[in-house]
């Protein structure tokens, strides 16, 4: 890969971005960075092969590599597609890939991966400048991250991010897939209760930040997508 070079795009409002995040709780900023960098991230993410494909159960977490579901029978697979549906109808379900970045600083500013770059610049470079400012609120000492892909038949269910002892001051995804159509799902989706949603579409370096908690899904990802829905998901958190 490339030379990844993280810098936030300078022509941004940062006042009226944080403004709306005051006033709505979110704020969804599009050419987040500046230059190359979301387009060698996009690609980054389609050629990995060290995904990892999770589903739960009620709270019970299931990893599954693709090795494993390349693996796996006509059968078993309609099996785990009915227990997924099941588990939507009534109650919290997800399923998607992720690849995961170590929480350890250490191992993160050793790591060569460009998913621990971004996930060090978040917590400790501009990419908390960033936000902090559009918070405000400067006691913003961590952010995890994870990248995500959503194919056909993926989806996350509406909760709010609330856990104890997680010390989450706001969540953010940064879109990384070009030429989403919104027709393909894979909408972001805020609840505001009575049936209402605000929803909004997959797109490349557009970062989306919103105060947790706050009831939130990600609508299922139909067949007609002609690729994963990519992105970069954390939360930003305070030391305690």
């Amino acid at each position: 890969m490339e030379t990844l070079k993280l810098k936030i795009n300078p022509a941004l409002n940062l006042c009226a971005l944080r403004e709306t995040f005051q006033n709505r709780g979110r704020v969804r900023v599009t050419d987040f960075l500046d230059g190359d960098a979301p387009a060698l991230l996009y690609r980054h993410l389609r050629q990995r092969q060290d995904w990892v494909h999770v589903v739960n159960s009620g709270s019970k977490l299931f990893e599954l590599d693709r090795a494993t579901l390349q693996s796996m029978s006509a059968q078993q697979r309609e099996a785990l597609d009915q227990a997924v549906y099941r588990g939507a109808r009534a109650g919290f379900q997800y399923r998607y890939e992720t690849i995961r970045v170590p929480d350890d600083p250490k191992v993160r500013e050793q790591s060569v991966d460009p998913l621990a770059r971004f996930a060090e610049w978040m917590s400790f470079g501009e990419g908390r400048e960033f936000a902090c400012e559009i918070l405000g609120n400067e006691s913003v000492h961590f952010a995890d991250a994870q990248a995500t892909a959503y194919a056909p038949g993926d989806f996350l269910t509406a909760h709010d991010d609330g856990v104890a002892g997680k010390n989450r001051l706001a969540a953010y995804v940064l879109g990384l897939t070009p030429g989403w159509r919104v027709e393909w799902g894979g909408l972001l989706l805020f609840h505001h209760g009575s049936g209402q949603i605000e929803g909004v579409a997959p797109e490349l370096n557009t970062i989306n930040l919103f105060a947790v908690p706050q009831q939130h899904s990600v609508s299922e990802v139909t067949r007609a997508a002609a690729y994963r829905r990519y992105s970069i998901t954390g939360w930003l958190r305070t030391s305690g």
